[in-house]
């Protein structure tokens, strides 16, 4: 739910109204508050149980200190008027320096970093499971080696690495990787984030690439609903990101048809490492996960 605040909580009850259960948060959004309230006005109103929803959000950079950890997850729930969260992230595996803005920074406007190895902010998630305050813990933005690094030192396994990920980005690599480990990937940005505010003029715009168009055309569907589509016959989860109703709505509706194999072919054959969200602010941090050539 990367959206304004003033947006989200009609979006978000109108996204449980029409079906939805998987409700992607994160700290850093800033809306959590009201998220929160639109997921606890649908449980007043019997429109869905706690227990019916799949919530997840994520620990930003600047609190991966170990020490940091438990209190950021407790602000989350606290933001959310939850008990407890179904999915908790590390947003990132590179740390910021604590205690003071989500993108702290120095005289020159370059975010500070902290040198806090995401290893040990994992070890510092796992007793927030024991404890209930998450059902279960995950990754977001982290390259194979990244990932590897935590599966050799895990107690309890990331269940989910959350990445970019639509016809451009692929992702194949990492989701192999992934999948032969036993970890699931999270696709975001599937539509190709056509309101990433960095985009340039004469950027590519996957929504209007021509060859999804004519996917679209022959089945009766719209670009958007092939592209969730493609996630979901890959085996992905698949979170879309909409404020407007009518295309809150559109995207659910993706239950009724299945890409051909033909289809999943081309649309693969779409990929050139084409990465939309790069985080351009953490360059140069040891950790960053794209600096390398990794997957």
């Amino acid at each position: 739910m990367k959206s304004p605040p003033g947006e989200v909580t009609q979006a978000v009850k109108d996204a449980i109204d029409i079906g939805y259960r998987h409700i992607d948060c994160a700290y850093v959004y800033g809306n959590e508050k009201e998220v929160g309230e639109a997921i606890n006005v649908k449980i007043k109103e019997g429109v869905v149980k706690r227990k019916d929803l799949f919530i997840t959000s994520k620990l930003w950079n600047t609190f991966h200190r170990p020490d940091l950890v438990k209190c950021a997850l407790q602000k989350s729930l606290e933001n959310l008027n939850l008990q407890y969260l179904d999915l908790y992230l590390i947003h990132w595996p590179q740390a910021y320096k604590e205690g003071g803005d989500n993108f702290p920074s120095d005289a020159d406007g370059k975010v500070q970093f902290s040198d806090v190895d995401y290893v040990d902010t994992w070890k510092a998630l796992e007793p927030l499971v024991d404890e209930g305050l998450t059902k279960s813990i995950g990754v977001s933005n982290f390259n194979s080696k990244q990932l590897t690094r935590v599966l050799e030192i895990a107690r309890i396994k990331p269940v989910t690495n959350q990445v970019e990920c639509h016809p451009y980005l692929n992702q194949q690599r990492l989701k192999e990787f992934c999948e032969a480990r036993g970890v699931t990937i999270t696709a975001y940005s599937p539509l190709g984030s056509p309101d990433r505010p960095w985009a340039k003029p004469g950027d590519p715009q996957l929504m209007d690439d021509p060859k999804l168009k004519a996917i679209a055309d022959r089945l009766g569907k719209t670009v958007a609903q092939v592209l969730i589509r493609y996630q979901i016959d890959r085996g992905n989860i698949v979170i879309p990101k909409s404020v407007n109703k009518g295309r809150i709505s559109s995207n659910f509706d993706v239950f009724d048809f299945k890409l051909s194999q033909e289809d999943l072919d081309l649309i693969n054959s779409f990929d050139c490492n084409g990465r939309l969200v790069p985080m351009t602010s953490s360059s140069g941090h040891k950790y960053h996960p794209f600096e390398n050539d990794e997957f």
